[in-house]
């Protein structure tokens, strides 16, 4: 049921966007030949006429359109248009130099109409946002207080357990990123985890130096020998882990210099925990038992929160499958929208915020450092909005489609052909250059690009049924 109730959201978006374009349109007068909702793609399951303007539904309805006369009447139109044309009759035909052509209508009209499904779009969030603040009396600040629920120590080979932490207790941060979510928490714990397998190169150098203190009558620089009895350093913390709050938010790609140690190297590793000398089994380069000896663990410093007290929790580790040892409990942090007032100024509060935030995500994955296998569609958003509708109501529901239309406005408006910005680009270029641009040449242009979407939301799907598939979401 939710499932279908998202699917509705979103496809009202959609019908939204082109109402948009509909409403303008017909507000300077330029008759719309076709209302589409889905993509002519495959068959077609309804069909109806309503004035000047024939009604569509298609079945691939990930998509809609809105298509004016001059779309119609190109040079070129195909056999079954001219048929259709030919049972029109004459008084049909728009003259070339009709004003109720989109041609016809001055630049700043044109941008008007091309725009103003985005508009809608953005009013269409900015009343579902409202109406969601309206009706529940809140908005979420899209931040949580973390706390925690429960110290394991059955098993428990990290150190938390003697730490000082108790069970209530508020995370404050961990290595000074604050815990706004449990995500970014269990981000820097997991990457901090004991036995990770990298090493930092600094750390290798140390390693190798102490290995050269500690065993004076070694040839390290050379192949160490089988048989060979060496003393081991005791066992020290790397480097902690160092990120920007965008990283360890998701919103860019964690990356490390750090080096991979070789199975071999690992196996080493795992044969000198808790060894203070060991005798090698075989033949082995100087800096592979420094990388062995080299990986241990990034030591935590979480500031924790007790009756308005901070305290400070200074080397703490996982055991070597990343678990922490406690369990979360995450409090969601709403503003109330009690008051007319509450519900603009927050709303719209609301709706910037996760704008910028959408931007920053589509920067990073314009400039490669968000990969493209997490760029996802209609499958993934679908499966996602269900869950948040199961799991904390239609307030998030609602939100969550709010968001989605702010995005489809943003995606919309890129200057690319074949969608909206890149009409508003052809546009732009026709009053810099003073003249039309050739309709052979933007057709074109827009047939290849209208293609290469199609091939994108393919891949997009592709990756989206991946991605459920190995219960990525």
């Amino acid at each position: 049921m939710n499932t279908i109730i998202m699917l509705f959201l979103i496809s009202l978006l959609i019908l939204v966007h082109e109402i948009g374009h509909f409403a303008a349109a017909r507000l300077f007068g330029v008759r719309v030949s076709k209302f589409g909702f889905g993509l002519p793609i495959g068959p077609t399951l309804f069909k109806t006429k309503w004035g000047d303007t024939e009604i569509l539904i298609h079945a691939f309805l990930l998509g809609g359109y809105v298509s004016f006369p001059d779309d119609e009447e190109t040079k070129d139109n195909k056999e079954e248009d001219k048929e259709t044309a030919k049972e029109n009759s004459q008084e049909d035909v728009l003259p070339a130099d009709s004003p109720e052509r989109f041609k016809n209508k001055a630049p700043w009209q044109k941008a008007i109409i091309v725009s103003a499904g985005v508009f809608m779009n953005v009013v269409f969030a900015i009343f579902l946002t409202m109406l969601a603040a309206a009706w529940y009396h809140k908005l979420p600040t899209g931040t949580s207080d973390v706390f925690i629920k429960e110290i394991i120590t059955k098993d428990n080979a990290s150190n938390i357990v003697n730490s000082g932490a108790q069970a209530g207790d508020k995370i404050k941060t961990v290595n000074g990123i604050k815990a706004t979510n449990s995500y970014k928490f269990i981000f820097v714990v997991q990457k901090s985890r004991y036995f990770d397998g990298i090493v930092d190169n600094e750390i290798i150098t140390a390693k190798l130096n102490e290995l050269k203190e500690l065993n004076p009558d070694v040839d390290f620089e050379n192949i160490v020998k089988k048989d060979t009895k060496i003393l081991l350093p005791k066992m020290s913390p790397e480097k902690p882990l160092n990120i920007t709050e965008s990283v360890a938010s998701g919103y860019e790609k964690y990356q490390t210099n750090e080096i991979n140690l070789t199975k071999e190297e690992i196996d080493l590793r795992d044969k000198f925990e808790d060894k203070k000398e060991y005798v090698l089994e075989e033949d082995i380069e100087p800096e592979s038992i420094a990388k062995a000896l080299s990986d241990s663990y990034k030591p935590l410093t979480i500031a924790l929160e007790r009756n308005g007290e901070e305290i400070i929790l200074n080397n703490i580790y996982t055991d070597k499958s990343g678990v922490l040892g406690i369990k979360l409990e995450t409090k969601e942090i709403f503003k109330e929208t009690n008051t007319v007032k509450e519900i603009v100024v927050n709303s719209l509060d609301y709706l910037w915020t996760n704008t910028k935030l959408m931007g920053f995500g589509l920067w990073q994955l314009v400039t490669g450092k968000i990969p493209m296998s997490e760029m996802h569609g209609i499958v993934v958003i679908t499966k996602v909005g269900s869950d948040i509708i199961e799991t904390y109501g239609m307030l998030n529901g609602l939100l969550l489609t709010a968001i989605i239309s702010i995005d489809l406005a943003i995606i919309n408006l890129l200057p690319i052909p074949a969608l909206d910005g890149g009409h508003l680009m052809f546009l732009a270029l026709e009053k810099i250059l003073g003249r039309e641009i050739d309709e052979k040449i933007t057709e074109t242009i827009g047939k290849i690009f209208f293609l290469l979407l199609i091939i994108l939301m393919i891949y997009v799907i592709f990756n989206d049924i991946f991605a459920l598939v190995t219960h990525k979401f």
